[in-house]
């Protein structure tokens, strides 16, 4: 199986050399005491944890690093080479889409002696270029030299969703380099951050360009982070010149056909089906999706993925054989984020008479294991046949406590919630309003259609107390940030 892993260490040490004092002036140690959240049991703090990284100084007393270095922190120390002092940090901006943070420092002493580093452009395809970091549990600086081997848009693993442009270079980055900068000619031209293991590729690694740096960097410069805007259209290759001449496309025209537009995306009432896209803010979209973009060939999406909330893009299309430009507001698609990793939040559920609900998630899946065919689908298909527009959050009873008042109730452990009530069940938030209301019995229907949970209200009261007490349990619901107030 192929395992792509987050990267925490280089392998190759050496001393600083003359070439390399500047760098080494600017690299940071991260030493990270964190907590991973448990969605089998939300209410518990979660497993502790113990990591370490690297970072860079940046202009404005900023150090940057990858988001996931630095997720589900609970605190972060920082070192320098020549410097016994540990610094106590904090994270002050976290892109978990793009995998970087950055982490400021209020001891204004950590920053004597250090030089920011300054960014420098996509390195050519076959250049050399020199990675930095901390090897776990070492000491001193650690720099490997790689060639660039391929830039291309890849799933960046830590979110396990989003797709950037990536660089692939072959220095042995492997694990233990995180948040390093990979230099080329003194500046920065990508943070290190995922590879594969050495049973899948050897000197195989990968390193963030500058394009996503940039902008995440401009994306914070309000003091705040919004994110990637999101197109939502699926779209397919027009290499086939028979489609081409179905759709209506004369010799020459080149683009590729939209085969979907999400409800909620950005292009929906602007893009259609059965669209041909053939260039994106004047830049020809070759049939294979891809555009020129300077010296890069690069998927169109690349335009996209540079602009912001509420910027526009135009596209050149053809629709039913007429030509014609349209323009698309950009902003984000919230559907996607059931795809997505979460991190630095606690696992949202109600917990009533031992019966655990939980909203469904990437992480849920994973936690559980999940192999019920009615959850799988509604998780795969979840955007495709636009379950999100029914239910918003999908609903699981995942867990029973077993106690008396819900003794025979096993078999409806994992089953999606419809009704509690006769109140739809849309929201993790509807299970709590609905076992907030007053009631002689708790009537919860699952989607089967089959008979429901009934649970006398009049047990409530005392299963509560021994369900508490007997499971540990420190709090019964957590719905989000708003419950922390």
């Amino acid at each position: 199986m192929r395992l792509l892993t987050l990267l925490l260490a280089t392998t190759l040490t050496v001393s600083a050399a003359d070439d390399f004092k500047s760098i080494n002036r600017s690299l940071v140690r991260l030493t990270v005491a964190g907590q991973k959240p448990d969605y089998r049991i939300p209410w518990n703090p979660g497993r502790g944890s113990r990591g370490s990284g690297s970072g860079f100084v940046i202009d404005g007393r900023r150090v940057m690093t990858n988001a996931h270095v630095v997720s589900n922190s609970r605190f972060i120390e920082l070192e320098k080479d020549g410097d016994p002092e540990r610094y106590p940090a904090q994270v002050k901006f976290v892109a978990h889409d793009c995998d970087l943070a950055i982490i400021e420092v209020n001891d204004p002493k950590f920053f004597e002696g250090t030089e920011a580093l300054e960014f420098g452009d996509i390195p050519a395809l076959h250049s050399t270029v020199y990675a930095f970091g901390y090897p776990i549990g070492g000491e001193r600086m650690s720099v490997t030299r790689g060639v660039v081997s391929r830039i291309e848009f890849r799933t960046y693993s830590h979110s396990g969703l989003d797709t950037h442009l990536c660089i692939q270079v072959d220095a042995a980055i492997n694990p233990g380099n995180s948040g390093g900068p990979v230099i080329q000619n003194g500046k920065v031209v990508g943070v290190a951050f995922q590879g594969y293991s050495g049973a899948i590729a050897q000197n195989t690694g990968y390193m963030i360009p500058t394009p996503v740096i940039q902008r995440f960097l401009a994306d914070i410069a309000d003091d705040s982070y919004e994110g990637y805007a999101e197109l939502a259209v699926e779209h397919s290759n027009l290499l086939n010149p028979a489609h081409r001449e179905y759709l209506g496309m004369s010799p020459g025209m080149t683009g590729v056909r939209v085969t979907d537009v999400m409800s909620v995306g950005s292009a929906v009432g602007v893009l259609e089906k059965d669209d041909v896209l053939m260039a994106i803010d004047g830049y020809p979209i070759d049939n294979d999706g891809h555009i020129t973009l300077g010296d890069e060939y690069v998927q169109f999406a690349e335009i996209i993925e540079r602009k912001f909330h509420d910027d526009t893009v135009d596209f050149d299309i053809l629709r039913e054989r007429a030509q014609m430009t349209v323009t698309v507001s950009l902003r984000g698609a919230w559907p996607y984020l059931i795809y997505r990793n979460q991190y630095d939040r606690r696992p949202r559920y109600v917990l009533f008479a031992g019966l655990l609900f939980q909203p469904l998630s990437r992480d849920f899946m994973s936690a559980h294991k999940v192999n019920n065919p009615q959850i799988k689908y509604l998780y795969d298909f979840y955007i495709t046949d636009d379950i999100f527009e029914e239910r918003p959050e999908v609903v699981i009873l995942s867990t029973i406590l077993t106690d008396p008042i819900n003794t025979y109730l096993g078999n409806f452990t994992m089953s999606v919630i419809d009704e509690i009530n006769d109140r739809k069940i849309k929201r993790i938030a509807d299970v709590a309003t609905a076992f907030a209301e007053s009631a002689d019995q708790y009537v919860i229907r699952t989607i089967d259609g089959g008979l429901p949970i009934v649970i006398d209200a009049v047990n409530v009261a005392a299963a509560r107390k021994r369900i508490v007490r007997n499971y540990y349990v420190t709090r019964e619901q957590y719905l989000g940030p708003e419950d922390d107030q």
